[in-house]
């Protein structure tokens, strides 16, 4: 179940970072709100800008931060893969991690406090970015489980308002102008908001299922967004509906 409460708490605490010095005590906070042990946002490829790539903010440690920078993981991390699987999120059990150099990796971030469980997020940005999002968790495997399916769609919307977030406080993203939203529009992505899916959508509103995914749809493409979550994100972070 949503927690709209705790989502919009959130989203409230990544608009109120403008500069990369806040997105870490943001993530942190993050973390402590939604029982995780660190949170992760990476940007693979920036879009064309110049600048130092990869480029990330993290709450991981960072002598662990280091470590891995200094040994490139970056070239044989599982998790970085996953901005090649589309835009589902992908637990950490699903990796391969058969081979010795994959398996020495993940036993050295467990030294380190990682956690042994994490869910990595793919985003592709409206400019060409590609990020991934993840958090890890050192809970037991049963209460991981639990933590997941309940936040996975408080996650996704994080993600993306995370990308959006960092790349402006990084002076990377420029707010152009996007097309007003019909107030059909809105609604849905406010109601998509809170957990509704489109079959609950339509009846809290009166309106076919149809209808619902023509405005979703058409509010991606104002929005430029590739997916609902990217745009339910967009739009709260442009200010356009309220979480």
């Amino acid at each position: 179940m949503v927690d709209n409460r705790r989502l919009s708490l959130s989203l409230r605490t990544l608009h109120a970072a403008k500069h990369r010095e806040d997105l870490h005590p943001a993530l942190c906070e993050l973390c402590v709100r939604h029982g995780l042990s660190h949170m992760t946002l990476l940007v693979v490829r920036n879009g064309g800008r110049s600048g130092l790539y990869p480029d990330y903010c993290t709450t991981y440690p960072d002598t662990w931060t280091e470590i891995y920078i200094d040994k490139g993981y970056f070239d044989i991390d599982p998790v970085i893969d996953v901005v090649r699987w589309g835009f589902l999120p992908v637990d950490w059990s699903s990796l391969n991690r058969r081979s010795a150099q994959v398996y020495r990796l993940f036993k050295e971030a467990r030294s380190y406090d990682i956690g042994p469980y994490g869910l990595t997020i793919p985003i592709r940005g409206s400019k060409g970015e590609r990020s991934l999002f993840s958090v890890t968790s050192n809970l037991p495997k049963r209460d991981w489980s639990r933590l997941r399916a309940s936040s996975i769609h408080e996650l996704q919307i994080l993600s993306h308002y995370l990308h959006e977030t960092m790349l402006s406080a990084s002076g990377l993203r420029e707010i152009g102008r996007y097309r007003n939203l019909s107030r059909r529009e809105s609604q849905c992505l406010q109601l998509l908001a809170t957990g509704r899916i489109s079959k609950q959508i339509a009846a809290d509103l009166g309106i076919s299922e149809n209808a619902v995914k023509l405005y979703l749809r058409s509010a991606r493409q104002k929005l430029g967004a590739f997916t609902s979550y990217h745009a339910v994100a967009k739009a709260s972070f442009l200010e356009l509906i309220k979480i």
